[in-house]
């Protein structure tokens, strides 16, 4: 059984360091993916949770992932992932997928983030999850640009 994968890069006028606070920060992760609640213990063998739905105790969507990797403030590697919909489960297992952020700096004040999601099964059952998962990064990197801009930094020159 084949794998495939989709990558997402894009630079950003914020420093590495602000990015990947951004990416293990659940405060940041609930406004940039819309997330009702996140819970992240950043370390290897840490937790990386979110999760949608007005009520907490029936929410609508669970994503879960173990960090398998964490190289501050240039990598984050999410595994062994379970996903959880209301609605019906993906019809193909998903602990093999990765998720792999790289932020790379690119002067000051400047990065770029790519992102791999990779595992995907190639039969054609895992097609629709795939496409809403294209997709789903896409808005992703449209809420990390809206975040930035809505939480700009303000810079306090010398007295």
């Amino acid at each position: 059984m084949g794998t495939r994968r989709h990558v997402f890069e894009e630079p950003f006028a914020v420093s590495a360091e602000r990015m990947f606070a951004a990416l293990v920060t659940p405060s940041s992760i609930r406004s940039w993916w819309g997330a009702d609640k996140a819970i992240v213990l950043p370390q290897v063998g840490g937790t990386w949770v979110a999760s949608w739905g007005e009520n907490e105790n029936e929410p609508d969507y669970i994503s879960s992932f173990k960090i398998v990797e964490i190289e501050r403030p240039h990598r984050l590697m999410l595994g062994e992932g379970k996903y959880f919909a209301r609605d019906g489960q993906p019809p193909f297992e998903m602990d093999k997928m990765t998720t792999e952020f790289i932020v790379e700096d690119r002067g000051p004040g400047m990065c770029s983030l790519r992102i791999t999601q990779d595992g995907f099964p190639s039969e054609i059952v895992a097609d629709d999850f795939y496409e809403a998962c294209v997709i789903g990064w896409k808005n992703t990197f449209e809420g990390i640009r809206k975040y930035f801009f809505d939480n700009p930094v303000v810079e306090k020159t010398p007295e």
